[in-house]
């Protein structure tokens, strides 16, 4: 008997892009097709952006906002739908490229920054889904002309003036687009930038489309030339070649409905991997070590807490830590594992890390030297840095969430409060009764309810740079007693001088400024900690040693103890003896 193969969603594409009559093209497009399991869990994405001309970075924001969408897209969680996915990846790249602007010259005149319009068409077994914000379009053909599947955001003053209403980062927050529209085989979209639209006309779009795909963009850019277009040119031409099976969808399931797994346990195999052994178990989470049974793969497998899989915000921050995890390529940053078949559960699998928690590490070397202590810092610097330049803070940053191998690299792990700037659903909690990090390392803004920054990180940072060299933490426990500002502001930092007689004064300066309860008062960079760290600053040179009391406690009180007991029995001695 022969058996029916499931049919898989094909596509065909046609690309041409050019800078026309300008010196440079700020266009960028870019279409990706990947292999199973992400084509049926994921789907197709093709892109466009267009930069505007009043600024000399725009072509930097089109390919960022491509590239980083064809990447980031296909790391998002497997339980979110396309929708959930794009919209959160889009939202990212706005604020990243929005942050951009804020740093350069051109901090306060947009038009000049980082900014660009933005499409995108997901197509997914039967369905497209669009994504736009700008003035780019997506049509699809509809006999002999074109019908305009997306609006816009343009508006216009008169006959020779217009202004975008709408773009990728032009401002903190971005509204965008989105409809679904049904895929037939057959179909035929096409997207272009406003330099070919405005010059070329639906019919000799729709007549030029057939043969070679890329010929046939490359003729349609050429025609909008020699119709004088000023402009960039830029067309993707995309047909629909064949469906999947609605029963091939319906057996992958709906991304937005995959099941809360069991408790798991060991020896049992769960959903391609074998169980080794529960790791560690709290309320937030139950983690596992396991074998990918195909590669024979070592893994972490973390699962929902079950105490918490009533929470909806719980189970969104839930989610978000895989894609957070694979958006970050970097050595001091736990990766996560690229799904190699589809999950019928939700869960997260990362790589494993053979070693030891910074905890630990700490226990079994109470007295470690300052060049030991500067590596692991460092380290540990460099992976928040990988976080920070994604525009992603950590939150909670803590020994036990810092991992060391047997080689001694250090790995950033749990992303379970990771803020993804610019995504609503990765937001910090405002409310200071629902601090998502720990306590003892938590910076003190967060406390009254004010949002994190980079150096928010680099106070959980120093604090643990003060715990490794002192075994204490700089301000006791007053710091998660002091809920407001004006609590916060009698805080009183205690040397690590006064703690540890081999840390240098220049040194414990820097720890000072690092863990500084004003945030405004921090160190800019994350840099110029680690600088601090090995040279010192002239700054911390000139200032005059703490009193005795405050670096040597226990022994000024050892030795005042020992002289008031001195004058005591010269006291007593006095009185007792023999009177003249």
């Amino acid at each position: 008997m022969a058996l029916q193969m499931s049919r898989e969603l094909k596509i065909s594409v046609g690309q041409h892009s050019d800078k026309g009559r300008k010196e440079t093209n700020q266009d960028f497009h870019g279409a990706l097709i990947p292999e199973q399991p992400l084509l049926s869990s994921k789907g197709i994405a093709i892109a466009l952006a267009d930069g505007i001309s009043s600024s000399n970075v725009s072509q930097i924001a089109s390919e960022s906002a491509v590239k980083g969408f064809l990447t980031d897209y296909y790391c998002t969680s497997d339980s979110w739908s396309v929708k959930t996915s794009a919209q959160r990846v889009i939202a990212a790249t706005n604020s990243w490229l929005h942050a951009q602007t804020r740093r350069s010259r051109h901090t306060h005149d947009k038009d000049k920054g980082y900014v660009c319009t933005f499409s995108v068409m997901v197509l997914k077994s039967t369905t497209a889904h669009i994504f736009h914000i700008g003035d780019s379009r997506i049509y699809r053909v509809a006999g002999a002309a074109l019908e305009q599947l997306t609006n816009d955001h343009r508006v216009v003053v008169s006959s020779e003036q217009s202004y975008l209403s709408r773009a990728l980062g032009m401002d903190t927050h971005t509204e965008i687009d989105y409809r679904m529209v049904p895929l037939e085989k057959g179909d035929v979209f096409v997207l272009a930038t406003d330099g070919v639209y405005d010059y070329v006309g639906d019919r000799f779009i729709v007549d030029a489309i057939g043969g070679d795909w890329d010929s046939a963009a490359k003729r349609i850019v050429d025609e909008a030339y020699h119709r004088g277009s000023p402009d960039n040119l830029t067309v993707q031409i995309v047909r629909i070649d064949d469906l999947a099976d609605a029963e091939a969808s319906e057996l992958l399931g709906s991304a937005t409905e995959l099941p809360l797994p069991p408790l798991l346990e060991a020896r049992m195999v769960f959903d391609g991997y074998r169980i080794i052994r529960q790791v560690h178990a709290s309320s937030r989470s139950h983690i596992y070590l396991a074998v990918d049974i195909e590669t024979d793969a070592i893994v972490i497998i973390k699962i929902p807490s079950i105490d918490l899989r009533g929470d909806p915000d719980y189970l969104r921050r839930f989610m978000m830590e895989e894609w957070v995890a694979r958006r970050i390529n970097s050595p001091y940053v736990l990766k996560s594992s690229a799904p190699s078949r589809k999950r019928n559960y939700l869960y997260v699998v990362t790589e494993f890390v053979d070693g030891q928690t910074l905890t630990q590490w700490m226990i079994d070397n109470p007295k470690p030297d300052l060049e030991t202590v500067r590596g692991i810092v460092e380290q540990i610097a460099r992976g928040l840095r990988a976080f920070h330049k994604m525009e992603m803070l950590h939150q909670d940053l803590r020994p036990d969430n810092v991992m060391i191998d047997k080689t001694g690299t250090v790995k950033i792990i749990d992303f379970g409060s990771t803020n993804v700037i610019g995504v609503l659903e990765a937001m910090p909690s405002v409310d200071p009764n629902q601090i998502l990090g720990t306590a003892q390392y938590t910076a003190p803004e967060y406390f009254i309810g004010l949002g994190g920054a980079p150096r928010s990180d680099l106070f959980s940072l120093g604090v643990i740079t003060y715990q490794m060299l002192t075994g204490k933490l700089p301000y006791g426990a007053a710091m998660a007693r002091a809920r407001t500002q004006a609590q916060q502001r009698k805080l009183r930092y205690h040397p690590a001088t006064g703690e540890n007689g081999d840390v240098p004064a220049w040194m414990d300066g820097a720890i000072a400024r690092a863990v500084y309860p004003d945030p405004r008062k921090r160190y800019d960079e994350m840099s110029e900690f680690i600088f601090d760290l090995r040279h010192p600053n002239a700054d911390f040179l000139n200032v005059a040693l703490p009193p005795l009391i405050a670096r040597y406690p226990l022994l000024f009180w050892k030795v005042t103890s020992f002289i008031l007991l001195c004058v005591v029995l010269f006291l007593l001695a006095n009185r007792t003896g023999p009177h003249g």
